[in-house]
């Protein structure tokens, strides 16, 4: 008996034919051809179709980095503010929408107040692990505005909270080295000299994964060596991981101030070099933990830190780093933030000479902290929907 196709039969064919999901690479299985494209600039893939673009934010591909901004609006001073993170994708060259910070606790922040005309109340953030990790602010009635800290995973799109600190704090040192985050000195409410000479450590106690490990499960804090005075509790100071050892300063911009440097593997205080104190004159990062990089932030230039002679030496001028606020290092590139929070200069420093070019914030926000982390993977939707640019 012939074989006999009804209307309705035509029309399904029809219907997953059209649906079918074409291959990455005719002619290839999707995952040998992952591998191939792997090989490929991000950019280049972006470019070509969107079957492609979708590749490079799915998990199965390896993720490229991007600039991750914790900013606060700008146009209304007199409201309590929130926070906003977003994220600047290199490749789409996009400002890019992040889930917004949890609501439960709702986080009740300060940033502008008639008292500080001339600054803003910090936000303090640190990134590990492939995370950031919101560490401290300041709530209206000048408390501290986080009893734990809240932490962004870019792989899942997700926030969650890591485990409370033995006392809630602002103003405090907060660095990371390693897969651990440390967090020191601070007041609370009131100022409390053990807390303001308090030096904790949050680092995983089980099997780490980068992708799926859980803050509030799977890490804790850990009490380390005290410092010797409160005198890190009078800014929100940042401490800088360099070759194993967290350096920090206790005062911002160009004045005379003390740094210390913390040996995290041997968990000792020691004076911070000569060279390296006196040429730290603005925010720091370093790349990888091994090149440690300074703006010198009324001269506008970068510098980097050489350790065998303890100086500092030029990497470039450049008229727009001068005030500048803060900065991150990764994959061959410094990111700064100037001009009051709305310009964002981005230096390559792999190259010679060093290119620079300047990432302009989205209109009405003022960045707080900067970070760079991988990319966000695709939203549920599987599309780039999810990554729908601001």
């Amino acid at each position: 008996m012939a074989n006999t196709v009804t209307p309705a039969g035509k029309k399904m064919k029809l219907h997953h034919r059209r649906h079918r999901k074409p291959p990455l690479l005719p002619g290839l299985p999707d995952h040998i051809a992952e591998t191939c494209l792997a090989r490929v600039r991000p950019e280049v893939l972006y470019s070509v179709c969107k079957l492609w673009r979708n590749l490079i934010y799915s998990p199965n591909f390896s993720p490229f980095l991007s600039i991750y901004v914790l900013f606060v609006s700008n146009r209304d001073a007199d409201r309590s503010d929130s926070l906003v993170l977003k994220s600047f994708d290199p490749v789409s060259e996009k400002w890019r929408s992040v889930p917004a910070l949890p609501e439960d606790p709702p986080l009740r922040l300060l940033v502008r107040h008639p008292f500080f005309i001339s600054r803003n109340l910090p936000v303090q953030s640190v990134s590990v692990s492939g995370r950031l990790v919101v560490v401290a602010a300041t709530t209206e009635n000048f408390a501290p505005a986080l009893l734990s800290p809240v932490v962004f995973n870019p792989l899942t799109r997700s926030w969650s909270s890591a485990p409370p600190l033995s006392a809630a704090r602002r103003w405090c040192v907060t660095g990371a080295c390693g897969n651990s985050v440390y967090v020191a000195s601070g007041v609370g409410s009131q100022y409390n000299t053990e807390v303001a000479r308090s030096v904790e450590k949050l680092s995983h106690f089980e099997h780490f994964d980068s992708i799926c490990d859980n803050f509030e499960k799977n890490w804790k804090w850990r009490k380390l060596g005290l410092l010797k005075d409160g005198k890190f509790s009078r800014e929100a100071i940042e401490a800088v991981c360099y070759r194993g050892k967290l350096c920090m300063v206790n005062v911002k911009g160009d004045y005379r101030k003390e740094g210390l440097v913390y040996d995290v593997e041997n968990d000792t205080w020691q004076e911070m070099p000569e060279g390296m104190l006196a040429g730290w004159r603005g925010p720091a990062a370093s790349m990888k933990e091994e090149c440690l990089f300074v703006v010198d932030e009324s001269k506008g230039a970068l510098m980097k830190y050489n350790s065998d002679d303890d100086h500092w030496e030029e990497v470039i001028e450049f008229e727009k780093l001068q005030g500048a606020e803060h900065m991150a290092a990764e994959g061959g590139r410094v990111c700064v933030v100037c001009n009051g929070g709305i310009d964002i200069v981005v230096v390559d420093v792999v190259v010679h000479p060093p290119r620079v070019f300047v990432v302009e914030t989205p209109e009405g926000l003022q960045a707080m902290s900067i970070h760079v982390l991988p990319r966000m993977s695709l939203d549920h939707s599987n599309s780039l929907q999810g990554l729908d640019s601001v």
